[in-house]
C-alpha cells in the first residue's frame, strides 16, 4: 500500500517530534524550580508525535485516499497568513485583549461566512470566551506578560 501525502507528513512530524522529545530527556532540572526546563516542550511535543501518529494510521484507510484531490484554495491560505500578520501587528497598538478578539472573530468570519444572526452571535461568543480564556491562563496561571495597547492602555 502506498502512503499518502497526509502520510508522509504524519511520518515526518511523529518523527520529528520523537527525536526533538529525547533531546528534552537531557535538560537539567534546576533546584529552585518545580518544573524543569523540558517540561512544557514534551508536553508540546508529546502531543504532535500523538496526533502525528493518528494521522499517519488514518492515511491507511480507503476514505483517505479517496479524499485526496485537487481541492486547493490558495488565495484563503495567503488571506489567513495576511490576518494573522495584521493581528501581530496590531498587538502592541491596542493591546492582546482587543487584537485576539478581533482576530479570533475575523477569522472565523472569514473561513466560514454567518449567513443569519445567530451564527454572528456565535462568531462574537466564540471571540470573547477564547480571549477571556486565553487571558485569563496565560496572565494569570502561566504568569506571562501579554501585551497591552499604547492605544488603548489595555
Amino acid at each position: 500500500m502506498k502512503l499518502s501525502k497526509d502520510g508522509w507528513t504524519g511520518l515526518a512530524c511523529l518523527a520529528a517530534s520523537l527525536v526533538l522529545f529525547s533531546l528534552t530527556l537531557g535538560l537539567k532540572d534546576s533546584p529552585l524550580v518545580p518544573i524543569g526546563p523540558g517540561f512544557y516542550p514534551r508536553i508540546v511535543l508529546g502531543i504532535t508525535a500523538v496526533l502525528s501518529a493518528a494521522l499517519l494510521a488514518f492515511s491507511f484507510s480507503d476514505k483517505a485516499q479517496a479524499a485526496e484531490g485537487p481541492q486547493r484554495n490558495y488565495a484563503l491560505v495567503f488571506a489567513v497568513f495576511l490576518v494573522f500578520g495584521v493581528y501581530v501587528g496590531a498587538l502592541p497598538y491596542v493591546g492582546y485583549r482587543v487584537a485576539t478578539f478581533l482576530f479570533v472573530g475575523g477569522l472565523q468570519a472569514m473561513l466560514e461566512p454567518p449567513r443569519e444572526g445567530k451564527a454572528w452571535i456565535w462568531v462574537l461568543l466564540t471571540a470573547l470566551v477564547t480571549t477571556a480564556a486565553t487571558y485569563v491562563v496565560f496572565q494569570h496561571y502561566l504568569q506571562v506578560l501579554l501585551p497591552r495597547g499604547r492605544w488603548t492602555d489595555f
